[in-house]
């Protein structure tokens, strides 16, 4: 009789995990296909702004570090809302689903107009505080300038689709997105070249283009039946909810603050080593970055199905969601650097002609291939502390390892006389590192999710 239960327990367990692997999948690859597409069309934004010549190109990079921690800002309300919304929508709770939506408007109304003014001050002064050559500032000036206009919308973009990702639609921020970028791609040709605009054509074009991603992925959201509310109700606002919101997104807003200053310091340290060593690094890094994207789509996946799994209260679902999470995302990303370490030489070429530029950063890209596995393993991780709005660890664990292996690490290595090589080992041992310091808590801490004990 036991055995025929455990037989029937095993065929259950099974089944459970296929229900899983098939909802993780479906949601999954419309991310991942968004994450690929976007930044193909990125390259491809890029290169049009580098034919204009190396003026055009600093004039757009010198705004390029303050745009990476100025839009990861929005990133915390956009893990809250997920969470809590996912939750929300695991409960059948269509009240709070609807009361979270309207707190989402209010993050966007109110916190999204107030980054853009706090950008639109700092514009003329950006390129001096960057250290812009003089003959640049007035353009990279007016670049940023005219990009911040559209922040709100960035904001939105963020807020709306994070909504619906929480109640397991992944497909139309996907469509809005590559839409968004399809236009971004269109219109850097009509400013840039048919009316020769230059940069301020370039920071027009992604305006307007960020501009339409934001109303279209509004006009999505109202569409959706679990969080539709009435409009009025935008400043109606819960202080207990705005206080469960803020205690997931300073967190991940620090976190994303803290990543943001170590890698500014990382690629400092690195481009004092000379033009040809700094060059192999950023081309590397951005030749690798298509190899780990599609970790970034199971991540936010797994948030979604794992505050599901919350909000119904079911502990086999959590741990079904959170092994066959990692266990997927463990085997993509062997399987991707397995070919990263075969293309990486052809894939360096398509970035640059200078062999010795070529060789160095294939051999970085060779490195770096076996820690594919701990990069996929460490943002599964975030996926999952994230649906559970645990994002504190998170915080503490990214903190003490970019800065206590990373920078002390690169700084050290430095100092000793070593090169690039070494200082990308420090890279791997902070990637590896924080993928066992996410895996060691998780696994020591079952109430992450909140459950009781059984």
């Amino acid at each position: 009789m036991s055995n025929l239960k455990e037989k029937i327990d095993n065929e259950k367990s099974r089944s459970g995990k296929l229900a899983v692997l098939i909802s993780l999948v479906q949601l999954a690859l419309p991310a991942i296909v968004q994450q690929l597409l976007s930044s193909i069309l990125q390259y491809v934004d890029t290169a049009m702004v580098g034919h204009l010549g190396e003026a055009a190109t600093a004039t757009v990079s010198t705004s390029t570090t303050p745009n990476w921690l100025i839009h990861s800002l929005p990133w915390g309300f956009t893990i809250a809302i997920l969470s809590l919304t996912s939750q929300a929508y695991g409960r059948g709770d269509r009240e709070e689903m609807k009361k979270l939506a309207a707190m989402g408007c209010r993050v966007v109304l109110f916190f999204g107009l107030i980054l853009t003014a706090i950008c639109l001050l700092i514009s003329p002064l950006l390129p001096r505080w960057m250290q812009a050559a003089p003959e640049i500032r007035e353009e990279a000036s007016a670049y940023f300038f005219i990009v911040s206009l559209s922040l709100a919308f960035f904001v939105a973009n963020s807020v709306f689709a994070s909504s619906m990702q929480a109640i397991k639609d992944t497909r139309t921020p996907m469509i809005v997105n590559v839409s968004a970028n399809v236009l971004n791609v269109f219109l850097n040709w009509l400013m840039i070249y048919r009316f020769g605009m230059g940069t301020r054509g370039a920071a027009w074009a992604t305006a307007v283009s960020t501009a339409f991603g934001g109303t279209v992925m509004f006009l999505a959201f109202r569409r959706k039946p679990e969080l539709r509310f009435p409009l009025r109700e935008i400043f109606k606002g819960s202080g207990d909810l705005f206080r469960r919101v803020l205690v997931i997104a300073i967190p991940v807003m620090a976190t994303n603050i803290v990543s943001c200053m170590g890698y500014v310091v990382f690629a400092g340290m690195v481009s004092g080593m000379g033009v040809t060593i700094f060059a192999a690094h950023s081309i590397a890094l951005t030749a690798e970055e298509i190899f780990y994207l599609p970790g970034y789509g199971i991540r936010t996946a797994t948030s979604a199905l794992i505050g599901i799994a919350i909000g119904e209260k079911n502990r086999q679902k959590f741990n079904d969601v959170r092994s066959v999470s990692l266990w997927l995302t463990t085997l993509l990303m062997v399987f991707n650097g397995v070919m990263l370490y075969f293309v990486a030489n052809p894939l360096m070429r398509l970035f640059t002609n200078s062999e010795d530029v070529v060789v160095l950063g294939a051999k970085l890209l060779r490195i770096v291939a076996f820690c594919e596995p701990f990069f996929g393993i460490m943002v599964v991780w975030e996926g999952i502390y994230y649906g559970t709005g645990r994002t504190r660890v998170v915080f503490i664990i990214e903190s003490l390892s970019m800065w206590g292996i990373r920078i002390l690490g690169t700084w050290l290595v430095i100092r000793a006389g070593y090169g690039v090589i070494e200082v990308w080992y420090c890279m791997i041992a902070d990637n590896i590192m924080k993928a066992l310091g996410l895996t060691i808590y998780g696994l020591r801490h079952p109430d992450i999710a909140n459950f009781r004990p059984d």
